[in-house]
């Protein structure tokens, strides 16, 4: 249980973390911005090799809506993961003994894909959720409740609002179309509210991401007959 917790808990958290750290790079400096994103990146190795066996079904079953959806889904983000660390290599200063280059280009590459990872981890652990609460049931011996699961519907609806607010405060939408902003986050004024919109966002994206899959499940199933033999 505790490999279990480990792996579909803890690690992810942990990679969210280190990725949220890695964001924050006008307040923590280049040395920290580079020590946690390697971190990340290392973790997230071990994260694709205790579930590599995902990759050996692909060829396995029928596709419907929803497992091309997941597939798409890890297409882009392994694109982007591999977009993120070949720029890390080329202007790293701190982990890397070279510099290969340091052209405004490079890391502005580097940066578009890294905005894309946080989103597209976010839709990621959002097709995933299922599995993750029931890790979380399983590790904390909880039975089924109606009561909570509308409580957790309800938190839900608050966590997309924020999250879709949060969106807007952070220009995410600018990052992610290569678009040039002239505002960034006064890390002397505040830092807290800095990660707390980026925990929102990532939140937000997770649960349309579970609510589309969802529907895409559902769209997916055999409707049944009706006594006089409608669809």
């Amino acid at each position: 249980m505790l490999r279990l917790a480990i792996n579909r808990l803890l690690l992810p958290a942990a990679m969210a973390a280190l990725l949220m750290l890695s964001l924050a790079y006008w307040w923590l400096d280049n040395g920290p911005h580079e020590a946690f994103g390697t971190a990340m990146l290392g973790l997230l190795t071990w994260h694709i090799y205790t579930n590599r066996r995902w990759f050996l079904t692909l060829r396995i079953g029928q596709y419907d809506a929803r497992r091309w959806a997941v597939v798409i889904i890890h297409t882009w983000l392994a694109i982007n993961i591999t977009v993120l660390f070949v720029t890390s290599v080329l202007i790293s200063r701190s982990v890397s003994f070279i510099q290969f280059t340091d052209h405004v280009s490079v890391i502005e590459v580097h940066w578009f894909s890294a905005y894309w990872v946080v989103l597209i981890i976010a839709v990621h652990l959002g097709s995933h959720w299922p599995r993750v609460m029931v890790t979380f049931a399983t590790v904390l011996r909880l039975s089924p409740s109606r009561v909570r699961t509308n409580w957790l519907r309800l938190f839900s609806a608050l966590l997309l609002a924020y999250g879709a607010w949060s969106f807007a405060v952070l220009g995410v939408s600018t990052k992610l179309t290569f678009g040039y902003s002239l505002y960034f986050w006064d890390f002397t004024a505040s830092v807290t509210p800095f990660f707390a919109h980026w925990t929102a966002v990532i939140a937000g994206v997770a649960v349309l991401s579970y609510y589309s899959m969802a529907a895409l499940r559902s769209a997916g199933k055999p409707r049944s007959r009706s006594n006089n033999g409608g669809t």
